[in-house]
């Protein structure tokens, strides 16, 4: 895990109110579930809504969200955060970690510019879970 990416994506992507917070989560294997489950049912207010882009359906393929991704200014590679351990904290290509990511029903957070430009994915609670672009 890369510690200063994940505060990049946190404090450009997080309310201020609870980065401080999640940051610790984040840095605790015990803990780290705790601050992923905030991208579950409470995201929207876990996340700072003004850098929130739904992504127009259909939005299920991953090839076309790496190419609305690299429209946006997207390279080849990410860093990932991801309730999927198997992605979680790597940096990995970006159609690798999307083929992960989407439809996993679980949050992930692909970040591809870290305080810039990112994926995520909220958990799956109707077909399909939501998939937004956070982008500052």
């Amino acid at each position: 895990m890369d510690k200063n990416i994940e505060k990049r994506i946190v404090k450009a992507f997080f309310t201020k109110r609870l980065q401080d917070r999640v940051l610790f989560e984040m840095s605790s294997d015990k803990k780290r579930k705790n601050a992923l489950n905030r991208l579950c049912h409470s995201y929207r207010t876990t996340l700072r809504e003004e850098y929130m882009f739904d992504i127009a359906k259909p939005n299920s393929d991953p090839e076309a969200i790496v190419k609305l991704l690299k429209e946006n200014g997207a390279g080849n590679s990410c860093y990932v955060i991801s309730w999927d351990e198997e992605i979680d904290g790597k940096e990995l290509p970006l159609l690798t970690a999307l083929e992960h990511a989407v439809g996993m029903g679980m949050p992930s957070i692909i970040s591809c510019i870290p305080d810039k430009l990112a994926y995520f994915e909220a958990e799956q609670e109707v077909l399909p879970s939501p998939r937004f672009l956070l982008k500052r």
